[in-house]
């Protein structure tokens, strides 16, 4: 019995001793692939550079375009305050014109047209509006509508009580018309 009992005993050694080997094996297999190789390792740091490289990239883009932007409108609030004062000056023209002086006319002409100028030099410019043509929502602002007095006039144009003004290509003041009903 004792050969039996040593073979049992023989038996449960080997076992025991395979399931270490399996063991110490899996471990090793874990330990390599836990530690990534060198060339993993560099490609890894070239995948972040690159993000971070047109990340950067992708920054540079949008504060130059903001700056572009800054700088089209920074005199937006200049611009928007100086616009009544152009529409009282051409009010004061025709008021003027009415009167006899020519010379009074012609200096204040010369300003007016001075004037103007130098808000177009800036990237002011006037929005055209023509009594007759379509009613656009997104370029007019209806103030109003009247009986249209012919019938190809319905959703026209009819008058322009005030002028509009682009900066740009930025609408800063919004026509406003009459349209026909």
């Amino acid at each position: 019995m004792s050969n039996k009992e040593d073979l049992k005993e023989e038996k449960l050694k080997n076992e025991e001793i395979e399931s270490q080997v399996e063991e110490n094996q899996e471990i090793k297999e874990d330990n390599k692939k836990e530690e990534p190789t060198a060339e993993e390792l560099i490609q890894a740091e070239k995948d972040k550079f690159l993000r971070l490289f047109a990340e950067f990239e992708n920054y540079k883009k949008r504060t130059t375009k903001e700056r572009i932007e800054l700088f089209k409108t920074a005199s937006q609030e200049l611009m928007t305050a100086l616009l009544p004062i152009m529409d009282d000056f051409d009010r004061g023209l025709s008021e003027i014109k009415k009167a006899k002086d020519k010379e009074l006319l012609k200096g204040m002409q010369l300003i007016n047209d001075k004037f103007k100028n130098t808000l177009t030099q800036k990237g002011l410019s006037e929005i055209e509006v023509k009594a007759g043509e379509d009613f656009d929502a997104e370029i007019h602002e209806a103030i109003t509508q009247i009986p249209a007095p012919s019938e190809d006039l319905k959703g026209k144009v009819i008058d322009c009580l005030e002028k509009g003004y682009k900066l740009g290509d930025k609408i800063i003041r919004y026509p406003k018309v009459v349209i026909g009903q």
